[in-house]
């Protein structure tokens, strides 16, 4: 169940905590007390302006009002250079209401600019982590939302700065624990600064325990002193922490594919600075399962502790945040609301399940059979579950929109062949020449993944699916929401309603069948009779497309092993995972089966982050779950190694 949202009351003006007794900001300024403790005492002015890389890493641990990452957002624009990105990640267990939000963000007329942008974001903050991102992607903002102690550890990242800002000790002992010092020096680096507001001795001690030199400075305002310091030499030997920040040098990259798990990571790459080279065999991009009319945008939810559960409610809510990033046109994206019917037992206790997310009604709310028949508009043959904020979008459209970027140029009609490694880059050949060489190299051709030396360990399925388009009339016209059982059914677009899709594994034909169609029909007669005979399957057209899913059900994401020495040498199950033989620069985005549109995007945005060294937005666990050598390692016998690659940096 989510942690309830903070309690607060309007003392003098300002948010009280009423959960924790106390104040969220100095009542002698809120500003000015982040400005000295924070910005001051990490040297944060001079750091942004002389960046040794392209981006800066803060994690925060309370966001409360959003005051301390507004400050260092300013300050960003104000002196970082304009290719550099800034990586702000606050923790927090009670996040304030959007209204709350907009009340206390009123109090800084000279942040009003930076204050609107995060509240027009700041939407469905659930437990878990989410990604906002500002300044045409040079800040981005990552919420933790949860127990310190629980979210924190699930975080891959390398910290600059650390903004110690919870409750007081005396107010909120739960936060300042040895756990989370521990934590802290796990992901700091030698050149790692911290600061808080406070001079408990509890705290002083966990820092210096846990390896971080502690210095003392005259408090702001009321307070006496605080502390500040830096990661030192001895934590660095206790602990797992870098010597140094890592750089990230690359500079180029190239995609091959040019479906929405390709167009997602050029995009990533891309606005992170990347020169890219996106590769399509066809004529034009988003021709195979991406090219179908309209695809259905919603979350597959079940059990809250489930992993795949978890990985759709957080892809869905960053496809959802792109979306709105790209403002597509009402033509190409329309939030239609999507119902999930409960066909059958299994999928009433599967909708059950989700109910107890407790997820706000803005985001899912359970419906019997006459509030989805009410929805929907057309009489249907069971409740279930419905979506508001989802519904359909085009997919070539979104992935044309992706590609629009001037860091992305496009290499069509071409056919990536062979990939091989020359000095310190690698190049993409046809069957002759080289196409392009660069940096890095994603794999994101879904099922010709396998087809290349170095990824033919990816373990995938393919899977045939015909989607069925009908002509409208003037009753179905009435239909109003996407429409799911084991198909699917949109609204009318120019006159077509799309079902979809067949489930045929081992069948690579092409060829759009009647059988197929018959099939879907059968499925929309199930899900609505008033519906179905409103049609007149006449003329129907069809679209055959291949999925690619592994049978885990998760994607294949990251970078990739080499096959060959790693059964020639096969680790030992506790052997660290930086020293397996990883193929450096190349990396695979592959495997999203049909669920492609609200898990491609979020991969693409984990693969960017894992190549230029930035907070990860998913939590560790997930990232050993989509890990795209797993099947490879499991194997090999090293299921642990498998399923805890990712506890350190192996890039």
């Amino acid at each position: 169940m989510p942690k309830p949202e903070a309690n607060i009351f309007w003392k003098e003006g300002q948010p009280y905590s009423t959960q924790y007794e106390d104040v969220y900001f100095s009542s002698d300024s809120g500003i000015d007390e982040t400005e000295y403790v924070f910005i001051q005492h990490n040297q944060l002015e001079q750091r942004f302006k002389a960046l040794p890389q392209n981006q800066f890493t803060i994690v925060e641990t309370g966001f409360g009002t959003g005051l301390n990452f507004l400050c260092a957002w300013a300050l960003w624009d104000k002196t970082a250079p304009k290719h550099a990105r800034l990586n702000f990640v606050s923790t927090e267990l009670h996040p304030l209401t959007a209204s709350d939000l907009s009340i206390a963000l009123k109090l800084w007329p000279s942040l009003e600019n930076y204050a609107q942008q995060l509240i027009a974001q700041y939407q469905n903050i659930l437990p878990g982590m989410h990604q906002l991102a500002f300044s045409q992607d040079r800040v981005n903002l990552t919420l933790l939302i949860g127990d310190v102690t629980e979210t924190l550890p699930t975080l891959h990242a390398s910290v600059d700065a650390w903004f110690l800002d919870g409750f007081s000790p005396a107010k909120n002992p739960q936060m300042w624990q040895t756990d989370l010092f521990s934590t802290m020096a796990n992901i700091s680096h030698a050149d790692t600064t911290f600061a808080t507001f406070t001079s408990a001795g509890v705290v002083r001690r966990g820092l210096q325990a846990a390896g971080f030199e502690v210095q003392k400075a005259a408090g702001f305002g009321k307070k006496r002193e605080m502390l500040f310091g830096q990661f030192s030499v001895i934590g660095l030997a206790n602990n797992k922490a870098s010597s140094k920040p890592k750089i990230y040098k690359k500079q180029t990259a190239i995609v091959i594919g040019g479906g929405i798990s390709g167009t997602t990571t050029s995009y990533a790459l891309a606005k992170r600075g990347l020169q890219v080279t996106l590769i399509e065999r066809h004529k034009a991009l988003a021709q195979e399962a991406s090219g179908n009319p309209a695809g259905v945008l919603y979350p597959r939810l079940g059990n809250p502790q489930d992993k795949l559960s978890q990985f759709a409610l957080a892809g869905y809510l960053y496809s959802l945040r792109l979306l709105n990033q790209l403002n597509l046109s009402q033509e190409h994206y329309q939030t239609c609301g999507v119902l999930q019917l409960a066909f059958n037992a299994r999928e009433q206790a599967r909708c059950d399940s989700a109910i107890t997310q407790g997820l706000p009604d803005s985001l899912l709310k359970q419906v019997n059979q006459d509030e989805a028949s009410t929805l929907a508009c057309v009489d249907l043959n069971a409740g279930g579950i419905f979506f508001p904020t989802a519904g359909w979008v085009n997919p070539s459209a979104w992935c044309t929109a992706l590609t629009k970027h001037e860091n992305i140029k496009i290499k069509t009609s071409t056919q990536a062949i062979r990939i091989i490694r020359t000095g310190d880059v690698w190049q993409v050949l046809d069957r002759q020449n080289c196409i392009a060489e660069a940096d890095i190299v994603i794999l994101a051709c879904a099922k010709d993944v396998v087809q290349f030396e170095q990824s033919s360990h990816c373990v995938m399925q393919t899977v045939r699916g015909q989607v069925t388009l009908v002509p409208s009339t003037s009753a179905s016209e009435q239909l109003r929401t996407v429409v799911c059982s084991e198909g699917y059914i949109t609204p009318t677009h120019q006159q077509m309603h799309c079902l979809g899709a067949t489930f045929s594994t081992d069948d690579h034909a092409l060829d759009v069948r009647e059988a197929d169609h018959l099939h879907n029909l059968g499925i929309l007669q199930e899900i609505s009779p008033a519906l179905y005979d409103s049609l007149k399957p006449q003329a129907l057209k069809g679209r055959v497309a291949f999925r690619s899913t592994t049978k885990d059900y998760f994607p294949l994401l990251g970078p990739l092993l080499d096959a060959k020495q790693l059964n020639a040498n096969p680790p030992r199950y506790n052997d660290n995972p930086c020293t397996l033989p990883w193929l450096d620069g190349l990396y695979v985005n592959a495997g999203h089966g049909s669920k492609g549109l609200i898990s491609a995007p979020l991969c693409a945005e984990v693969l960017a982050s894992i190549i230029c060294g930035e907070p990860v937005p998913i939590a560790k666990s997930l990232m050993s779950a989509i890990e795209p050598n797993r099947f490879a390692l499991r194997a090999l016998g090293l299921k642990l190694m498998a399923s805890h690659i990712y506890d350190q940096s192996i890039q």
